[in-house]
């Protein structure tokens, strides 16, 4: 490799067997329990009224991108390690496509037992190489001294990366300028390791699901990251990053261009409508400056006409292996294309030189 590439965005499959072989056999009775419930409200909901489409989508996707789901590499460490070579990638964070957030508070007996194996699992993914392999070990709020417990334990195990959900409504609990989180952020920012907020589908746009007439839920498709706008205002306006300066927060796969926009309508509603945050003393883009990050996949736009305004430490690259979109196995050509007159200092730093910082590697 002539340069150093970092995805900050790739995604390892993860199964409710290899969770419960961490757990004991007392405790799989619950653990399928509550792990069915979830499997079967996803099945209903925004997963019925997106099903017939997506499936469609999906199917054509994977055919246009050479059936990269199918690849040993999603869930085989040793065969990811060489799909990376093959792709002159040299790490990756990795978020595993199960969200157990969604049902691990529902677990009726030995619920830190069922965290812990979940985490092990994904630690038992990531120590074919554990340099390379970064699992980002998922964190649950509806409990906050046992998430404080587990991002220690993470952290002793050698952790780089901790996932928390994005939005705690949808889990019942407050946003996260609320007092609750205090312990858990002051934990995190202790540790230095950064907190990634994976977009999804936002369950308030299951009506929108169920309304779009497109085949393959076009107008819906593209609303989902945008609603990461709320996500951002929560942490900056709510004044979150005030209180704990140090953290690091990824959103992950958001897209960029819009961001511009939001960055630049934030701070006029300070500077020119009188809008007032309490306890923030700068503007909001600041904080974002300082304290936020997002990865992108292959986003023109925003890298060539937006990446100053959003800004180029604030920005970092992924293949999003092995999803649809994945750049995997022309990540090298990808990049030669996307990054045509973008200084090289810049294209340094986005590549892996942002994640090199934010994941201390």
């Amino acid at each position: 490799m002539s340069e150093r590439l970092i995805s900050t965005d790739s995604h390892v499959k993860m199964t409710h067997e290899q969770v419960k072989n961490h757990l004991p056999t007392r405790l799989h009775a619950a653990y399928d329990e509550a792990s069915g419930a979830y499997d079967a409200k996803m099945s209903r909901g925004v997963g019925a009224a997106n099903q017939a489409g997506a499936k469609q989508q999906r199917t054509d996707a994977i055919a246009a991108s050479n059936s990269v789901f199918s690849r040993a590499g999603y869930w085989d460490p040793v065969e990811r390690l060489k799909d990376m070579d093959a792709d002159g990638v040299d790490v990756e964070v990795l978020f595993s496509e199960v969200s157990a957030f969604r049902y691990l508070s529902d677990v009726k007996d030995g619920v830190s037992e069922t965290v812990r194996a979940f985490n092990d699992a994904l630690h038992e993914f990531s120590q074919s190489d554990p340099k390379r392999l970064l699992v980002s070990y998922q964190i649950p709020i509806h409990d906050i001294d046992l998430a404080v417990a587990e991002v220690q334990r993470v952290a002793e195990l050698g952790g780089k990366s901790l996932q928390l959900p994005v939005f705690p409504p949808e889990l019942g609990q407050p946003d996260y300028y609320h007092e609750r989180y205090d312990p858990l952020f002051a934990t995190i920012e202790e540790t230095g390791l950064p907190i990634c907020c994976h977009i999804g589908l936002k369950t308030t746009l299951s009506d929108l699901a169920q309304r779009d007439p497109t085949p393959n839920k076009g107008i819906m498709v593209p609303m989902t990251p945008l609603m990461t706008a709320e996500a951002f205002g929560m942490w900056i306006m709510g004044g979150v990053l005030v209180r704990f300066p140090d953290l690091k927060v990824v959103f992950v796969e958001p897209g960029i261009s819009w961001v511009a926009w939001w960055l630049d309508t934030v701070d006029d509603m300070v500077k020119r409508q009188g809008y007032k945050y309490p306890g923030l003393t700068e503007l909001p883009s600041y904080y974002f400056r300082r304290n936020v990050s997002l990865t992108f996949v292959d986003e023109g736009l925003g890298l060539h006409r937006m990446r100053d305004l959003i800004g180029v430490e604030n920005i970092m690259w992924s293949t999003d292996y092995p999803h649809p979109v994945t750049s995997w196995p022309n990540s090298q050509k990808i990049i030669e294309e996307q990054f045509k007159g973008i200084p090289a200092e810049e294209r340094s730093l986005i590549l892996s030189g942002n994640a090199t910082r934010i994941w201390n590697l």
